[in-house]
């Protein structure tokens, strides 16, 4: 089944528990520690583009990219143009701009999508190429502790007067990988529910996996935080924060 289809439509109103205004300020601290006040901002796997609207806010021109069409129509629709965002249908691991830009961002686990190793490479060497000289990438990662104690193997659900979902957690060891089997019923304009299901798969990597990809990529690892803090990662770290820098287009071979 195809992910972020029904669900975009209630996309919002099931993650309202996510912190956006609070992560938005921790992404705009980090850039302007790297002197990245303004300029051009890729939000990438923007989804709905809460995030992105937050960082024009705060004065980044933003470009968000994301796969799902339902999720960027639902993302054009809330900012309604008042922003100018650019929103593109692409798949990022084979994204394409028309430029550099100065920063990209990456939140709520998106990259966690990417379930092969080659093909994350590929993600962070397509960043690498399309940032400005020293450039600045941060994304966050759920983790592996994450899906094996926290997630996998559970059910949660949930019940509102505007929809309701059962989201089943199944975790496979061998491929480090969380399925998210999902059937929400979302209340339609006749008062009637109408039921949707989709599945998701997201992959756990390591850190240390992690950093010598992006090394891999040319990039230059900066600093990995416990997710929005400036807290080194713990044993039982549910999310991570990587920064990484641009140092040049060639690419490392370790």
């Amino acid at each position: 089944m195809e992910a972020y289809t029904g669900f975009a439509r209630v996309y919002d109103l099931f993650m309202d528990n996510v912190p956006y205004a609070e992560w938005s300020q921790y992404l705009a601290g980090l850039l302007q520690e790297h002197g990245i006040t303004d300029g051009l901002v890729l939000d990438l796997g923007c989804g709905t583009g809460k995030m992105t609207r937050l960082l024009a806010q705060a004065g980044y021109d933003m470009i968000g990219a994301d796969n799902s069409e339902e999720m960027l129509q639902a993302a054009r629709e809330a900012d309604g143009g008042a922003q100018d965002i650019l929103y593109l249908l692409q798949d990022m691991r084979e994204f394409e701009l028309y430029g550099t830009v100065r920063a990209v961002v990456s939140i709520c686990d998106s990259i966690n999508y990417i379930l092969e190793e080659e093909e994350l490479l590929q993600v962070f060497r397509l960043v690498n190429n399309y940032l400005d000289p020293g450039g600045i990438f941060i994304f966050d990662m759920n983790t592996l502790y994450k899906y094996r104690e926290l997630l996998g193997e559970t059910v949660i659900c949930e019940n509102r007067d505007e929809g309701s979902f059962i989201w089943e957690n199944f975790y496979e060891e061998e491929g480090q990988t969380n399925q998210y089997d999902l059937t929400f019923f979302i209340r339609e304009e006749d008062m009637r529910y109408r039921k949707y299901e989709e599945t998701h798969v997201q992959r756990g990597y390591g850190t240390q996996q992690v950093e010598s990809l992006l090394r891999q990529a040319g990039l230059e690892v900066l600093a990995v935080y416990d997710a929005y803090t400036k807290d080194p990662v713990k044993e039982d770290s549910g999310r991570v924060c990587f920064v990484a820098r641009e140092q040049g287009k060639g690419y490392n071979k370790a």
